[in-house]
């Protein structure tokens, strides 16, 4: 009698029932290690884009056989497959031909690299009657030769892969700068190592290299962990829910644990956030949260206790420099000094070279966002070499001259300052920030520091700030801070609030500037504020009830009042000499 077969509940084929348990954990594996495109998917759509990758890899497999004319893909041709998409028969052009690189691929070459074909060897494409050996062959020694000498006219103005996603570093060694939170002496550094994830909120600014430790953290640990990775922007209670469900299983089966990567978690409510709170607790999920918000805020208490805040900050000039140079050193382009460049004009070897005053400027320029700097020489980088390739296009229509310039693209400041001016100020007027930038402009004037007060007030107003929220503050600091040392300071803070509404956002600077630099210079007295405090905690200390209003200080406003001595012994001339204070206060001083 033959052995019952079962099927597997993941490629639906069947096997033996003593093979059944092998070949799904094998599969299980096989899926875990599908690439990017599943991983960031919710879980939901994880097994559509899997049969999808399946079906696709069939297809091309299925089609590379028509082509060469070997194997089973004859069945497939003029038909549909499984997955619904008509299989091709591949086609090499009579003129080029390109080489199609993976995203691993990409990320893996230190040259990007121009594989175009050029007509002499097209003639492998068609040649029908060539061997396939043979072929192979000659489009090896094909590309082997495009390898020796680096195109950047093509390459480098196409780039599939952002060059910011292209210099992730895979490793701790690599990441660059966060010295404070990840350094070699640092517990948590300790931990990633040693492989023992703990719970944890990723807090930075963009940017500053929270993904990319995910990713790290996930390539370091595939062996031991399944990693997971959603965005609170798309996802919600039911895609955590199939995590967990997953995660359980795997912890059961396999015992393998999960750890899920929640991008932008602050976006989750607080229903959202409270679903993660038994499955973080019981350690059936190791919980990875990225948030550029304060997570004191933005993110539950109960979740904060059950996980370690990370706090990322901007990097560094000198980090961002480090970052640049290493993607420059990748893409082969070299590093000059301004009187360099007509040196390079007649050199044949170098093609694209960047000024390092070019560099300078754009690490400055980019407020510690790694992205922003990488994806800004991305583009300066392809604005220049078009700008090359039309040049020489127009020369070459005008000129019947048939020698072969190679001139050298120099990339120099102004390319990069005329595409990277720094046209806005990041700031968050509703965030943490909106408080910090206020108290460092209500300190620096409390520090008679002028300077550092119109720095502040600039900080506010080319973010973005509402100018009647900066003047409401100015009246308060007017009367809190100034006080009794220049009563003028409150009128004058008053005056402002009423000319920022009357001339609007647009002009509302220049009052907000004269305002902050009085009161920045005035001199500073705490004697109101100080004996208003000690009459609230007469109030709020007082033992007992609190004490009626002496009788003579009464207002008498009827006949029956007047009967009851309301108003009895007051003076009205402000010369005699009578008690103000109810009897248990007699005495009192505040301005002692």
């Amino acid at each position: 009698m033959s052995e019952t077969k079962c099927a597997c509940p993941v490629c639906n084929k069947l096997f033996a029932a003593s093979e059944i348990t092998q070949h799904v954990e094998e599969c299980l594996n096989m899926s875990s290690d599908i690439p990017d495109q599943s991983d960031t998917a919710p879980p939901s759509k994880k097994r559509k884009c899997a049969a999808t990758s399946l079906c696709s890899s069939a297809s091309a497999s299925a089609g590379a056989n028509v082509a060469s004319g070997s194997g089973w893909g004859f069945l497939m041709s003029g038909k549909q497959d499984d997955c619904g998409a008509n299989s091709k028969k591949l086609r090499l052009d009579k003129k080029s031909s390109s080489k199609i690189v993976s995203k691993s691929d990409l990320r893996s070459k230190s040259d990007v690299i121009d594989l175009s074909l050029s007509d002499e060897n097209s003639e492998v494409a068609e040649n029908a009657g060539m061997s396939q050996n043979q072929s192979g062959e000659k489009l090896n020694a094909i590309q082997s030769q495009s390898t020796e000498k680096v195109h950047y006219t093509n390459s480098l103005t196409d780039f599939s892969v952002p060059l910011a996603d292209q210099m992730r570093p895979e490793t701790l060694e690599n990441y660059l700068g966060q010295e404070k939170a990840l350094g070699n002496d640092k517990m948590l550094h300790k931990l990633l190592i040693g492989g023992s994830i703990p719970s944890m909120i990723l807090w930075g600014p963009p940017g500053c290299g929270k993904t990319t430790l995910a990713k790290i953290i996930s390539k370091n640990c595939k062996e031991k962990t399944k990693f997971v990775q959603l965005s609170a922007t798309s996802s919600g209670v039911n895609d955590v829910k199939d995590v967990v469900k997953r995660a359980k299983n795997d912890l059961k089966m396999f015992h393998k644990r999960t750890i899920l990567f929640l991008d932008e978690i602050h976006r989750f409510n607080k229903l959202q956030q409270d679903s993660l709170l038994p499955h973080v607790e019981d350690g059936t999920i190791t919980l990875i949260g990225a948030t550029t918000e304060n997570p004191s805020f933005q993110v539950n208490s109960a979740l904060l206790s059950r996980s370690r805040v990370v706090v990322l900050e901007k990097h560094s000039k000198t980090s961002i420099l480090n970052i640049l140079m290493g993607a420059v050193n990748r893409l082969d382009i070299k590093v000059i000094e301004e009187n360099e460049e007509k040196e390079l004009s007649q050199s044949q070897e170098q093609r694209v070279c960047i000024e390092s005053t070019a560099l300078d400027y754009l690490s400055a320029v980019c407020d510690g966002d790694a992205r922003a700097a990488l994806n800004g020489l991305q583009m300066t980088i392809q604005s220049a070499v078009s700008q090359s390739k039309q040049s020489n296009k127009s020369c070459d229509n005008t000129s019947h001259d048939t020698d072969e310039k190679n001139d050298c693209v120099v990339i120099t400041r102004d390319h990069v300052k005329e595409g990277l001016q720094r046209s806005h100020v990041a700031y968050d007027k509703t965030g943490e920030e909106h408080y910090n930038m206020i108290s460092a402009l209500h300190k620096s004037m409390r520090g008679s520091d002028d300077s550092a007060a119109l720095y502040w007030l600039a900080r506010m107003m080319e973010g973005g700030e509402d100018p009647l929220y900066i003047a409401r503050r100015l009246i308060e600091f007017a009367s809190d801070d100034v006080g009794l040392a220049d009563p003028q300071a409150l009128i004058l803070a008053v005056n402002t609030f009423q000319a920022c509404h009357f001339i609007g956002k647009t002009e509302s600077e220049k009052p907000l500037a004269e305002c902050v630099i009085y009161l920045a210079r005035a001199p500073k007295s705490y004697e109101a504020m100080m004996a208003y405090s000690k009459a609230k905690a007469c109030i709020h200390d007082h033992d007992g009830p609190l004490p009626p209003v002496p009788l003579h200080l009464r207002n008498a406003s009827t006949k029956l009042m007047k009967n009851l001595g309301y108003g009895k012994g007051y003076s009205h001339n402000p010369n005699v000499k009578q008690e103000f204070f109810p009897q248990e206060l007699i005495g009192t001083n505040f301005f002692k």
